[in-house]
């Protein structure tokens, strides 16, 4: 098998932005580089998630789906959001596909968001299809249960990209291409920052994000093989879902430090569930990134700052700037070019010696 590889620098505003590599998946290798001290001025716009182009490669054509060519300017493009935008990752993601159509001069860009209810995600995506939507993008809710949009779309000849989660269904037949990053990963770099912040011994306690997607999952995986692998000493006491929210997070830890006072470490499946954590533990009176290791993941400006101030102990990114990836995407897919069914992202890691440098480049 093939891989395919390209790279290319952005310059936002006067700043450089960081670089990241792409790769197609298939047998490419994946580079893991950490956030360095000049992250800090980096990344006002893409990081990762927009530094690299898709290559053509074995995948999908326009002639394998059906999909009549136009120009992207000409085009009504359609983007479906799964969560409510309390949330930073959210937030920037949609803002993100905005701020692409507009510097591209998309014809028409529609927006909904489905508010976490699988139902109404469905019904905004055919909805979309129903004003003339010709090209979508989709941050799914769940892995499975969007099957009845999806063959809406495919019926119309519509290519779907989804973004940040996999649905479980068939690339090129069901959609485009999956955007996003390896979620597995992601949970061993987060047990690595763990370990190193522990010296590999403690009790653990898991804040799960929503059950029902990939992300949870691979995350979790990724994050207790590692453990096993490398920490033996380090038990896992306590597995809770905190649904990816921060008063969720802060409920969950407040119990957990009733029920399990012995916690010594907390690994938080993003970081809205860490910062819950790091109040319900100041509020018990306990040191959060001391008396608590925490490591989480996201990225997110806030999570970024309380590694910065000793109240955590490492943040992986999960980049949500999806914007020019997912259009350019598009754009090669329009120009005849083959697609490959999936685009993983490498993410960046906060860790305690370059946070307060890299605060700037956070979202």
């Amino acid at each position: 098998m093939t891989s395919i590889r390209r790279s290319r620098s952005l310059l936002a505003s006067a700043a450089l932005l960081a670089s990241a590599a792409l790769v197609l998946t298939g047998c490419a290798k994946e580079e893991t580089p950490s956030a360095g001290s000049g992250d800090g001025q980096a990344a006002q716009a893409a990081t990762s998630a927009a530094a690299s182009a898709p290559a053509a490669g074995a995948g999908c054509t326009l002639q394998s789906t059906g999909t009549p060519k136009i120009d992207l300017k000409d085009a009504i493009v359609g983007f479906s959001q799964s969560e409510k935008e309390a949330n930073p990752f959210r937030i920037a993601e949609t803002q993100s596909i905005k701020d692409e159509a507009a510097k591209l001069g998309v014809k028409k860009l529609l927006t909904t968001n489905a508010q976490s209810q699988l139902s109404k995600q469905i019904s905004d995506i055919q909805d979309m299809l129903n004003q003339g939507a010709q090209l979508l993008v989709v941050a799914p809710l769940n892995s499975d249960g969007l099957q009845p949009a999806l063959a809406a779309a495919a019926a119309k000849h519509v290519p779907v990209i989804t973004i940040d989660r996999k649905v479980n269904a068939t690339a090129c037949k069901d959609y485009l291409t999956f955007i996003g990053s390896n979620f597995v990963e992601q949970g061993k770099r987060a047990a690595d920052a763990l370990i190193q912040a522990t010296g590999g011994t403690g009790k653990v306690a898991i804040l799960l994000g929503s059950s029902g997607n990939n992300v949870t999952t691979d995350r979790t995986n990724g994050f207790v093989e590692q453990l096993k692998a490398k920490a033996p000493g380090m038990e896992i006491v306590a597995q809770q879902t905190g649904e990816f929210a921060r008063d969720k997070g802060q409920q969950v830890m407040e119990q957990l430090i009733q029920s399990k006072p012995e916690i010594t470490a907390v690994y938080a499946e993003n970081d809205e569930m860490g910062l819950g954590a790091v109040t319900a533990l100041k509020s018990a009176g306990r040191k959060p990134g001391k008396d608590v290791k925490i490591v989480s993941i996201d990225g997110t400006r806030n999570a970024v700052q309380a590694l910065a101030a000793g109240d955590y102990n490492g943040v992986i990114e999960s980049n949500p700037r999806f914007g020019p990836l997912a259009f350019e995407t598009l754009q090669k897919f329009l120009a005849g070019e083959s697609i490959a069914d999936s685009v993983i992202i490498t993410d960046r890691a906060y860790e305690p010696g370059n946070a307060a440098a890299s605060v700037a480049g956070a979202y």
